[in-house]
């Protein structure tokens, strides 16, 4: 169960109405359940901004006054608003969120200008050739880790300090831009990733449960569902990679090194809102 003082109002009072009807289904399927809504609850930004993506590209009509690219604008800055009005995020979480926006959105400016991948053009709301809306979905990957943070009281052992995992992130940001001009470092990256990371454990509590599992197998576990979800926004149009310009095929698994390297960043993000916290059972350790 989820700390009470880190959830939020609405948060708490379905944490409240957790506890009353969850106990009348066996430990294994409640836990089971209690898992499933709570992932579905911190994917609820992401989430939403896959159906406006889907939905645009479905049903927005060509030709329209206003562009779809800027309908998805419009779209994402609503469920923004919304999501704070309902105060399922909070002040410190939208920092970190405007925080993924920026660092996302450089590095969609660069990586669509040396061509990595491109958009349908039109609209207004735009920088160069990149719609305002892809922004967001780098924010709804900050929106689900900080809500994930709370909802599951995310602890760790053996997390490395904090200085060294913000200056390999800083490398991995720096080797998206430098890796078209010189040597690609990325798999030397991953490699220290693994190395600093390899006996990080991450400690959620599910509901009466607390589970624990190695720190990268989650990083990979991410990665995984948003190569998924970038398949769905490719298959949509909202952007494509060069391969897909003449047939949309699956995205090739090998992007799934580059998604593992910004769940480094983005965890690193996170932690400057979240400071990594041993187990309450366990001496507190350094974590830088």
């Amino acid at each position: 169960m989820a700390a009470r003082s880190e959830l939020t109002r609405l948060e708490a009072f379905l944490d409240a109405f957790a506890d009353r009807l969850l106990p009348r289904a066996p430990a294994g399927i409640r836990e089971f359940l209690a898992f499933g809504i709570k992932q579905a609850w911190a994917c609820l930004f992401g989430g939403l901004m896959l159906i406006a993506i889907i939905g645009t590209s479905w049903l927005y009509p060509e030709g329209a006054a206003l562009a779809g690219n800027d309908f998805l604008v419009i779209l994402a800055v609503i469920i923004q608003i919304g999501m704070l009005a309902a105060r399922l995020e909070t002040g410190r979480e939208l920092v970190v969120i405007i925080v993924f926006h920026i660092v996302g959105t450089g590095m969609e400016i660069f990586k669509s200008a040396v061509g990595s991948w491109n958009y349908a053009p039109g609209g207004f709301l735009h920088i160069g050739a990149v719609p305002l809306f892809t922004g967001f979905m780098y924010a709804a990957v900050g929106s689900y880790l900080v809500r994930v943070y709370r909802l599951f009281d995310l602890s760790f052992t053996h997390y490395p300090p904090r200085w060294l995992t913000a200056v390999i992130a800083a490398a991995i940001y720096l080797n998206f831009f430098t890796h078209h001009f010189i040597i690609d470092l990325r798999l030397l990256l991953v490699v220290l990733t693994v190395v600093v990371f390899f006996r990080c454990r991450m400690h959620f509590s599910v509901h009466r449960t607390t589970l624990s599992m190695p720190v990268l197998l989650a990083f990979v576990l991410v990665a995984f569902f948003i190569w998924l979800a970038e398949n769905i926004g490719t298959a949509a149009g909202a952007w494509l990679y060069p391969s897909q310009d003449d047939g949309w095929h699956l995205v090739p698994l090998t992007k799934l090194v580059a998604w593992f390297l910004l769940m480094m960043i983005s965890v690193v993000l996170v932690t400057f809102v979240h400071k990594p916290k041993p187990p309450e059972t366990e001496t507190p350790e350094a974590h830088g």
